[in-house]
């Protein structure tokens, strides 16, 4: 069985990517799918020096480490990833054992601009290049208007974006199976 970790790049319970991730979990189909949390402290060398990895940036690095696939739903916040994403890198960059080597990474988004994210996923992949994972290069999946892309119940109006989603999720299993 397939371990997919789900990585949202906000904290909001309700956001939309937290919407989209789940619907990236259904399009991936039976694994193991656990969610990380990025309620961390935000990065800072003297904390470290002092006290070492925090307990919780352990456990993130350790659920990237033991997943077959990562998939990243961010948000674009000012035409960038949100800083606790950026946070949350900075702080799996000084863990052991480069978790995301070669891991295979999906990358996807919702953003109420028409872009759906577009810049956010450009600068996430630059972010991630020192990381060296395994990032499918698409199809993009850049939900726009994202207020206005979900049913109350959460699902994906879009039948596009579903298509879409779908084919980036059999091509992450594909990638996590070999």
């Amino acid at each position: 069985m397939l371990t997919l970790l789900g990585i949202p790049g906000a904290l909001r319970a309700a956001s939309t990517n937290r919407l989209l991730l789940a619907e990236a979990r259904r399009a991936f189909g039976e694994a193991i799918h656990t969610e990380a949390n990025l309620r961390l402290p935000l990065y800072d060398g003297d904390l470290e020096d002092r006290d070492g990895i925090p307990a919780e940036v352990q456990t993130l690095a350790d659920q990237i480490a033991a997943a077959d696939a990562v998939v990243i739903a961010t948000p674009e916040y000012n035409k960038s990833p949100p800083g606790v994403l950026k946070n949350a890198l900075d702080w799996v960059s000084r863990t052991k054992g480069a978790p995301f080597r070669d891991k295979p990474v999906a990358i996807i988004s919702a953003a109420d601009g028409r872009g759906g994210g577009d810049r956010s996923q450009f600068a996430l992949r630059l972010m991630l290049t020192p990381f060296r994972p395994r990032l499918l290069p698409g199809p993009e999946i850049l939900v726009a208007d994202a207020a206005h892309a979900f049913t109350p119940e959460g699902h994906l109006i879009d039948a596009r974006y579903h298509k879409a989603l779908a084919e980036l999720m059999q091509a992450l299993r594909a990638e996590a199976a070999r």
